[in-house]
């Protein structure tokens, strides 16, 4: 908990911000007095920042709330270190339901308003006293969320920023890590980085051979609950892909971090393996359903339903069996070396009979996660 003297300070440095110079001197006498701790903890985030806490964080802001099974990894109860985030995990109601069975506690944390585009709600983040907020890397690219930022900087409320999405084979394990830190869970965080980092070995020295063929792949993001077809461009899926040796044939026509291919220009690419993503969040437009407390009979229904959209059933690989499904949110947690393995056994076959994507997701449940995974996050080999 904040000291009163942290309170005041804050406060007085927020009221500073918004007065402009009127305020200015008596937050610099304020700011004066303020000795950092001994015990400090230093952290250095995805954008190179030097992050500094006092101790390790006990009331933190999540940015994305869908991110507190990542901090599950962590800690045996993730929800009692969170006082707001953005109501985006509320979104998946089965996943936030088993999560809220466990930890009814979840349902009085503060939803924070807005969205990247909009910033960050500073006036209700100074109110819940965090001694962190943790940013995704994608929202922080937005300029409103950077000036809100250094706001919250001002008032000396430190910002960590990490990064499961953009690109998550780059900087997945280190800001898991990083949470590590902020939480004093630093050994935990070691544990899974070990877990994860065999599993990874074990898929790359059996795809080390330069004589493998990529297959050319099309993802098909949010597919069903959207016009056809948004794909990832650069960073994301598109890295997975690449190191399960596919080709991401999406390439040829994206060049950023997602983009839409029109079903004209698929046909026409036709390519080998077309693999569709989905999630809860789809449920309600009549798109792909996969994940969390979802059953493989509503996973198959939904996926029937989406190849038989005229255009995606004349795809060579929706008419030969090479179409498959896999759960969208998959690209927001370390758990996605399971789906490397799922990719890596679709597009190479032949190299991994013995390996089994669903064991992954067990361990993962058995050794990390409070809340286990349990649905259907894949449909295919």
């Amino acid at each position: 908990m904040v000291g009163g003297l942290a309170i005041f300070q804050r406060a007085a440095r927020y009221l500073a911000t918004r007065m402009l110079c009127g305020w200015f001197a008596l937050v610099t006498i304020i700011a004066s007095v303020a000795i950092a701790p001994a015990g400090a903890v230093e952290i250095a985030d995805v954008l190179g920042r030097k992050v500094t806490l006092d101790a390790p964080a006990s009331r933190i802001v999540m940015g994305a709330g869908r991110q507190l099974p990542v901090l599950g990894l962590l800690h045996p109860d993730p929800a009692s270190l969170v006082v707001g985030w953005r109501g985006d995990f509320k979104l998946d109601g089965a996943q936030y339901g088993a999560w809220a069975e466990k930890f009814p506690h979840i349902d009085a944390i503060t939803v924070l308003g807005g969205n990247a585009a909009n910033g960050l709600p500073v006036e209700t983040i100074v109110q819940l006293q965090p001694d962190l907020v943790v940013l995704d890397l994608y929202d922080s690219s937005a300029a409103a969320t950077r000036r809100s930022m250094d706001l919250l900087e001002q008032l000396e409320i430190p910002v960590l920023v990490v990064d499961f999405f953009s690109h998550p084979l780059e900087n997945a394990l280190p800001s898991l890590r990083m949470l590590g830190q902020a939480i004093g869970a630093e050994d935990r965080a070691e544990a899974f980085v070990a877990f994860y980092n065999s599993r990874l070995e074990r898929v790359k020295s059996r795809l080390a051979s330069d004589d493998l063929r990529p297959p050319g792949v099309f993802m098909h993001v949010h597919a069903g609950g959207m016009p056809c077809c948004p794909s990832p461009g650069r960073g994301v899926f598109n890295d997975m892909i690449a190191l399960a040796k596919g080709r991401n044939v999406a390439l040829d026509h994206i060049s950023g971090l997602y983009g839409d291919i029109s079903l004209e220009q698929l046909i026409v690419d036709d390519p080998e393996i077309y693999i569709a993503t989905g999630g809860a969040h789809l449920a309600a437009r009549g798109g792909l359903v996969l994940g969390p407390g979802v059953t493989r009979e509503e996973a198959d229904a939904s996926f029937a339903k989406l190849l038989a959209t005229p255009g995606l059933s004349q795809l060579t690989a929706v008419k030969e069996g090479n179409a498959f499904a896999l759960w969208h949110m998959f690209n927001d947690t370390p758990a996605h070396i399971a789906m490397i393995e799922f990719l890596a056994k679709l597009l190479h076959p032949e190299l991994f009979a013995d390996i089994d994507p669903q064991a992954t997701i067990d361990a993962i449940n058995r050794e990390f996660l409070p809340v286990p995974m349990s649905g259907t996050y894949w449909i295919g080999r």
